[in-house]
């Protein structure tokens, strides 16, 4: 295909992420970018109490920032044993100077006396795509398990080492990049919102890079966009990144 590839740019600093996201998406015809780029955009906002709200307000924030479509998520671990907790306050939890190390040993301190049966758990993920000026689509994905009784494993990040996914028996932690992308609450979200992202992003840029097509006018906006904000530095497609 001619011409240069739709952007999409991921409404977050979290390498980790990024990089999931990536690769799932690797087969579409995007370059897909981080707020890496743009270094004066400060700290989106992430103080609504659903999944959904959190991931909307920022895909919705940075593509109105930068008049780019913005993919945004929002994702926690519900503990039938807390009564649904920690939800849409996981990464919160404890507050914003907590590690990951921090919130697990917290989690198993408060499931210490609750037996194996009754550790039953998800992972839950919401993706938000947004454009400058248009709709914003909410897509849900889900991952059934339990919490382990000790961190096992030494992939992924927040509560991977103590997520056990049901029925495999190791932890998000323990699994391989490519076994957590076909299975993780974030991957299944992220492929509910694929069809979407192809029919506003994908679609109409093959129409336009077709035979005969005129692609001297620069890369695809939505209607009614924004004009383009100056290019960020190249994206690393690798596993590194910045912070969230």
């Amino acid at each position: 295909m001619s011409g240069r590839r739709a952007r999409l740019v991921l409404a977050t600093r979290n390498a980790d992420k990024a990089r999931e996201i990536r690769a799932i998406y690797a087969h579409l015809d995007l370059e897909i970018l981080t707020l890496d780029g743009w270094p004066e955009l400060g700290e989106l906002p992430e103080d609504a109490a659903t999944y959904a709200a959190n991931a909307s307000t920022k895909a919705e924030a940075a593509a109105q920032a930068l008049g780019l479509p913005a993919l945004a998520d929002d994702s926690g671990i519900e503990i039938d044993a807390l009564e649904g907790a920690l939800g849409p306050h996981s990464r919160r939890f404890l507050g914003a100077h907590a590690t990951d190390a921090d919130r697990n040993a917290k989690v198993l301190e408060l499931l210490a006396a609750v037996p194996d049966a009754k550790r039953t758990a998800r992972y839950r993920a919401a993706v938000a795509i947004a454009l400058p000026r248009g709709p914003v689509r909410v897509f849900e994905g889900t991952c059934e398990g339990t919490v382990a009784r000790s961190p096992r494993g030494r992939a992924g990040f927040g509560y991977d080492p103590v997520f056990v996914v049901t029925p495999d028996g190791r932890t998000m932690a323990e699994l391989s990049f490519d076994e957590k992308n076909q299975i993780s609450h974030r991957a299944r979200a992220l492929r509910a919102a694929e069809a979407y992202l192809r029919s506003v992003l994908v679609a109409p840029r093959e129409e336009r890079c077709g035979p005969g097509a005129n692609t001297s006018t620069g890369p695809l906006h939505a209607a009614g966009s924004a004009a383009e904000p100056p290019a960020p530095p190249a994206a690393d497609d690798s596993a590194s990144g910045g912070r969230r």
